[in-house]
């Protein structure tokens, strides 16, 4: 009798024992992973997601001001044949940024969901990516194997999907930039500035990244009233006025 209880004596002790091990190996398998693994595959993750949004950014830009004549989107105010202000014409530009905004955030809730057959962009715009993987609203998949950090193991073991999801609304703005050009004149760069945020989203972890891209749309090159002096080194600024925006 006494053999037997001495034996389930020493079972259960090793059955703790192997227990308790195999508790810490997890605890410290998902310390090493939320250490060393995560990071690597956040910055992978992130730098795919801003480069699938900088498509689709740039592609709704083109297609909403390409048609868009530059001279339309200045309000010229005159005396006597001299620039006295330039203005934004307000009903131009706003219907050109709720246009490109509204596609920009459709397009990304649309790969969001895997529908890309409803996406609104040029065809060869996703020509790098994997149509099936993206209809189950997989972006990218990162090797596993990229966590050693060694370029012949880079590739191996089982990949890793990588999904996404817009955050919030999208803010879009005219940015511009004066600077002088030649005699007397100025160089105006109109930009189109976007912030937006998108959860990056991994089987063991997810990460919001904050986004904003200037994208120049228009330059415009605004003649003043030629001085009856010019000497070198010293050149009168051009009497030009620019809301800020």
């Amino acid at each position: 009798m006494k053999r037997i209880r001495l034996k389930r004596k020493f079972k259960i002790k090793n059955s703790i024992l192997i227990i308790s091990l195999l508790i810490i190996s997890l605890f410290l398998s998902f310390k090493f992973i939320n250490l060393k693994v995560n990071p690597i595959l956040l910055d992978y993750a992130n730098m795919e997601a801003r480069k699938l949004s900088s498509i689709i950014i740039n592609d709704a830009v083109s297609k909403n001001f390409e048609s868009i004549n530059v001279d339309d989107l200045f309000i010229i105010t005159k005396d006597n044949e001299e620039i006295k202000s330039i203005d934004f014409n307000p009903i131009i530009v706003n219907q050109v940024l709720t246009s490109t905004t509204t596609l920009i955030q459709t397009n990304l809730k649309y790969l969001e969901q895997g529908k890309i057959e409803l996406l609104n962009l040029n065809t060869d715009a996703l020509i790098d990516y994997n149509t099936d993987k993206l209809r189950q609203g997989i972006i990218y998949e990162i090797p596993s194997g990229v966590i050693f950090g060694n370029s012949f193991l880079a590739n191996i073991g089982p990949k890793i999907p990588v999904r996404f999801s817009i955050v919030g609304d999208i803010v879009s703005y005219v940015n511009t930039n004066v600077t002088d050009y030649g005699i007397n004149n100025a160089l105006i760069e109109v930009n189109v500035v976007l912030d937006l945020s998108i959860q990056v989203i991994l089987p063991f972890v997810t990460d919001k990244i904050d986004i904003e891209t200037s994208i120049p749309v228009a330059l415009k090159l605004i003649q003043g009233s030629v001085p009856n002096y010019y000497l070198n080194g010293l050149q009168n600024s051009p009497s030009i006025s620019l809301p800020i925006y």
